[in-house]
């Protein structure tokens, strides 16, 4: 049933417990953050939260030390934090550990609790962002309070970022700060964000089961495209060979209909490789059958098989202003995901199935970005999942959406997506971004902030 409407988030509500680690406090943080309504709605003026959320952060870390500074990011209440603790070698790169405060909106009827509730049942924290990304924002402030409480010492600098506007595309989050205030990221050289280090796991060729910790090392060009046709307006009634209408629609079916080639980038065949490896699925990287291939890992499939080939997705539709009137022009919006290298193909394909009577423009461009699975980082990031996991295998994979890596990727900073939860075999956790009655497990928000605190103490 639908619960009542959240109450506001009361500062310091988790603090009367003694506590002795992240993990004593992860979950009550978790829950504080969802009962913020952040929703995102692409709107300066209808989008709310994020300044009062991101205050609440930098009280949490204050009371323990840090000296934090809160930027709002180009227009009034997009706010961020950011706090840096100071690691024993500081000649070393900063290390960067980044969330967004934002969410997605959420119609509360559609819910079985209310989405900003925070509600803690049946062994789940629930509500709006539970997954993403207020889960790894929680573990985040759970861990860089122990970390500063204890008096640990990292090896190198860690700066802890909190951040608005993710959901439309960080023009007033991340584009803005990276423009305007680069210096926040002063000597920072490789970060970790979302969406990765959560556990898949699959049916193994002996008849046990393994858990893969899928590592994000790349993510698709996110391009949202404008189409627009242009007729003759006039009446109902009359025969009408220039129907703006007629000519876009018949457009934007040829390209939602197209099925973009298979391509196989590293990051993809790897993840596949390992998957074989382990399940004794056969796996031919040049093999027709590939999207079968796919079916066979379940829901995560869907994400897995956005992977392997480009898309243009028809979104929006606007035209006309009365029954009886042919407009003298239609407009549709098409998200478009293009994969890593891939845009020049991508862009001949676009405008050879719309045609000629159709114009084209980008109303938000944002690139590709890719990393090898690799390096003193990952090793990391694999030595502390297997100590709280000893049957913990990583791997890397591809998201089919886009994240602030893309932003701070201009700066030169090298991106992971590692917010680590080991989850129940039987949870749909694809599903549960940007869902219905999104839910995050309290046993893989305890095991999350285990693993990133052994990561950080050890990267």
């Amino acid at each position: 049933m639908l619960g009542p409407a959240p109450k506001p988030a009361v500062s310091g509500s988790v603090l009367s417990v003694t506590v002795t680690s992240g993990v004593d406090e992860v979950v009550g943080f978790v829950s504080d953050l969802i009962r913020f309504d952040t929703s995102n709605t692409g709107e300066l003026e209808t989008t709310k939260g994020e300044a009062e959320c991101a205050r609440w952060v930098a009280e949490r870390l204050e009371e323990v030390g840090y000296q934090t500074e809160y930027i709002e990011s180009g227009a009034p209440g997009r706010g961020n934090v950011f706090a840096r603790l100071s690691g024993a070698d500081p000649k070393r790169g900063a290390l960067m550990i980044h969330g967004h405060l934002d969410v997605v909106p959420a119609e509360a009827a559609d819910w079985s609790v209310h989405p900003f509730s925070g509600a803690v049942e049946d062994g789940y924290v629930w509500g709006r962002g539970a997954v993403d990304m207020k889960d790894m924002v929680g573990m985040m402030v759970a861990v860089a309070r122990h970390l500063k409480r204890a008096g640990l010492v990292p090896p190198r600098d860690l700066v802890f970022a909190f951040v608005a506007d993710e959901e439309a595309g960080g023009k007033y989050g991340c584009q803005w700060l990276v423009d305007n205030r680069p210096d926040l990221f002063f000597r920072v050289t490789e970060a970790v964000g979302e969406v990765g280090g959560f556990s898949l796991t699959v049916p193994r060729r002996d008849g046990g089961e393994r858990r893969l910790y899928l590592v994000e090392t790349a993510e698709k060009g996110m391009l949202w495209m404008r189409l627009t046709a242009r007729g003759r307006a006039g009446h109902g009634s009359f025969v009408h060979a220039e129907n703006a209408v007629t000519i876009l629609s018949e457009a934007v079916a040829r390209l939602g209909r197209y099925e973009f080639p298979l391509v196989m980038t590293d990051p993809v065949e790897q993840f596949l490789t390992a998957v074989a490896e382990e399940t004794g699925y056969e796996f031919d990287p040049g093999s027709p059958d590939l999207d079968g291939v796919i079916a066979k890992l379940g829901p995560i499939g869907r994400i897995v098989g956005a992977t392997v080939r480009d898309s243009a997705n028809p979104t929006m539709l606007k035209a006309g202003y009365k029954a009886n009137v042919i407009p003298a022009t239609a407009e549709a919006v098409v998200d478009c995901r293009v994969l890593p290298g891939r845009r020049a193909a991508f862009e001949a394909t676009v405008d050879e199935l719309i045609g000629p009577d159709v114009t084209r423009e980008w109303i938000t461009e944002l690139p590709s970005y890719e990393t090898t699975f690799d390096g003193d980082l990952v090793d990391a990031m694999n030595a502390a999942l297997l100590t709280a996991d000893p049957e913990a295998r990583i791997v890397p994979y591809m998201l089919s959406g886009g994240t602030d890596a893309k932003h701070f990727a201009r700066l030169g900073i090298r991106c992971f997506g590692f917010a680590p939860l080991r989850l129940p075999p039987e949870l749909d956790f694809a599903a549960l971004f940007h869902g219905v009655d999104e839910r995050v497990p309290v046993e893989a928000l305890e095991f999350g902030t285990k693993v990133l605190e052994h990561f950080l103490l050890h990267s």
